[in-house]
């Protein structure tokens, strides 16, 4: 985690942003990353300008020519704000300026730079720039967990201000998620609407968690870097935000595809990842046309909470599994797309659990109910039972202030879904239990954990009518001698 000091730092920045013009979070995220890379650009030259003075030999593809110093962070942060504003904006013929000269890095740059056509340089006077700048060099950034916790907070603050809240999952329903699928070594994982890239992050650090030892062998740091961690996304900003999210975490080459994934030009994508882990966008409409065949013959809708399950259906190879949050409408609507769908899963498919979670996970910007799927792609069904959770707490309040709690079932459910074994003989009753196939499929493939579940209703003890008659009598005696001693006094 970041340090307070840190955290202050971070607000004091955002709010220069603010008061200098800059109000929508996603563009002081966007401006804020630039600046970043455009730091580690830097600090990156500067580590092979160290290599080059050791071993004597000069720098292959230096990322900044004799003519550019002035581009580098370590020179221009020290100037005149004027002039500092100057070199971001001033445009020459035949001299790039600092904008100019991070959207033509390149390869050289990583995969950050791959997603810079587009960028728009927003920071509109030398004051606020400097007062940014100024900050940001106060940042110490010196491994991959400062660095990683700095921009997850960075993020944190979409959903805190309210606005485009729907780029991020919460982080601690992510982590359960990758906890549940436990990532394996040679896993090719993918996330077909990536957003800010935190589905590929927390996989990242699961490994960095639990098997640190996996990165002394070079094949698996080869692995990791070049082919592990995959995502596509249509819409340019998140790209360069996933992308920055993903270097700053240590993932230096993961492959950002920009593309509608369901659209025709995604085609292509078929059976290719081991694991799948997402959060579609719900509630979109799509034209059939718009739709890429394949995946409409797997399930003929326009709404892309469906097309994204028979989506993730294509993309996933035979024995390569998916955690998936859908909103609770995939459970039980009852339109002939809906329940193909869930057909498609138990019965082609393995699907092995579902949680349902509370309506407030996701304030406060959506009071949607939601839930995860969790499936293995086999093309030759094995479905034998569904195991159920209820979440009633994910550890925070279900309020829009969403405070913390003492008590969360997040820690119940991994450990439940870990040992299916001890789930066995759970009752219906339970928060927590199995349901056969054969009963799912009488019940036209419905998912709802409240179709199986059984609820205790305690019995109530009422007095006998006769009594409550009696006491209602004496009430009304009461009453009545009441209103004679107001009509006296009034008298």
């Amino acid at each position: 985690m970041i340090t307070g000091e840190m955290r202050s730092l971070v607000d004091k920045i955002w709010n220069h942003f603010w008061t200098g013009g800059i109000s929508n979070p996603l563009t002081v995220i966007e401006q804020f990353t630039y600046l970043l890379f455009i730091r580690r650009l830097d600090e990156q030259e500067t580590a092979r300008e160290r290599k080059a003075n050791l071993t004597n030999k000069k720098i292959q593809n230096p990322l900044y020519t004799k003519d550019q110093q002035d581009l580098r962070w370590s020179v221009f942060t020290n100037k005149d704000p004027q002039v500092m504003f100057d070199l971001f904006t001033t445009v020459q013929e035949d001299k790039l300026n600092i904008f100019q000269h991070m959207k033509q890095v390149g390869e050289a740059g990583g995969v950050f730079a791959e997603y810079m056509k587009g960028a728009t340089f927003m920071i509109p006077t030398p004051r606020l720039l400097d007062q940014v700048v100024q900050d940001i060099k106060k940042i110490e950034m010196v491994d991959r967990d400062t660095k990683g916790d700095l921009y997850e907070y960075l993020l944190s603050k979409i959903a805190s201000a309210g606005t485009n809240g729907q780029f991020r999952t919460p982080r601690h329903i992510i982590k359960m998620m990758v906890e549940m699928v436990r990532p394996d070594k040679e896993e090719i994982i993918c996330d077909p609407s990536c957003g800010t890239a935190g589905f590929l992050v927390a996989a990242g650090e699961y490994f960095q968690e639990h098997h640190p030892d996996y990165f002394l062998e070079k094949k698996f740091q080869t692995h990791f870097q070049d082919k592990m961690f995959n995502g596509v996304e249509f819409d340019p900003t998140m790209l360069r935000i996933g992308a920055m999210n993903l270097q700053l975490h240590g993932i230096e080459t993961p492959a950002l595809i920009g593309k509608d994934a369901l659209s025709e030009s995604n085609g292509d994508i078929r059976e290719a990842y081991t694991l799948i882990l997402a959060n579609p966008p719900f509630k979109g409409s799509l034209d059939y046309d718009a739709v890429e065949k394949s995946v409409l013959q797997m399930v003929k809708t326009k709404k892309t909470e469906l097309l994204f399950l028979g989506l993730i259906l294509r993309m996933l190879k035979t024995g390569g599994r998916c955690a998936v949050i859908v909103p609770d409408g995939v459970l039980f609507g009852s339109s002939k797309a809906h329940r193909q769908i869930r057909k498609e899963m138990i019965d082609n498919h393995k699907l092995d659990t579902v949680i349902s979670m509370p309506s407030g996970v996701f304030k406060p910007y959506a009071g949607v109910s939601t839930a995860v799927l969790i499936f293995t792609k086999t093309n030759s069904g094995g479905t034998d039972k569904v195991w159920f959770y209820d979440m009633k707490t994910d550890g925070y309040s279900l309020d829009d202030k969403r405070n913390p709690l003492e008590t969360s079932d997040i820690p119940d459910i991994i450990q439940r879904f870990h040992h299916p074994e001890k789930e066995a003989k759970r009752k219906r009753t339970d928060q927590s239990f199995f349901v056969p196939v054969a009963e799912i499929q009488e019940n036209d493939w419905d998912l709802s954990i409240n179709r199986y579940k059984e609820i205790v209703y305690e019995e109530v003890q009422y007095d006998p009518p006769k009594d409550i008659i009696k006491a209602i009598k004496e009430l009304d005696k009461e009453r009545g001698k009441v209103l004679l001693n107001l009509e006296k006094m009034l008298g």
